[in-house]
């Protein structure tokens, strides 16, 4: 099995997990909302990076919602996807899904989108490669 050169790979999804420790959570044992996001934040960065090839920033967060609680001792899984690319900036969805390590059962509890801007080396916009047609 050949693999495309080192520098024509630009996955569209990154995948990032960790584990929800106390220090995590508020009083009530579940996740801080600043925590979720920081995290889901840095799934964008990882996968726009990784994407563009280049510097790249936060732009905006929208429409992040939180479904189901987050607890203490909980694997979360964030899942950052490639969903557009305009000339310098790249739409990503988020996912975070938890997972009881005991039980397995996983949830999807939140849920938003992240714009991230691709900077040439002087901090200014530049183009973002384009995502392949899909037929």
């Amino acid at each position: 099995m050949s693999e495309a050169p080192e520098s024509d790979y630009r996955p569209t999804e990154a995948r990032l997990l960790h584990m929800v420790f106390p220090d995590h959570t508020n009083h009530l044992g579940t996740l801080f909302g600043g925590q979720a996001l920081a995290w889901m934040d840095m799934a964008a960065f990882i996968v726009a990076s990784r994407w563009a090839r280049t510097t790249v920033v936060t732009a905006r967060s929208e429409q992040v919602d939180f479904s189901q609680p987050i607890h203490k001792g909980d694997l979360v899984e964030v899942v950052a996807r490639i969903a557009r690319v305009g000339r310098s900036s790249m739409n990503v969805e988020v996912e975070v899904i938890n997972e009881n390590l005991l039980t397995g059962e996983r949830k999807l509890c939140t849920r938003g989108r992240f714009v991230m801007i691709a900077l040439d080396p002087l901090g200014r916009p530049t183009s973002a490669p384009p995502l392949p047609a899909t037929a």
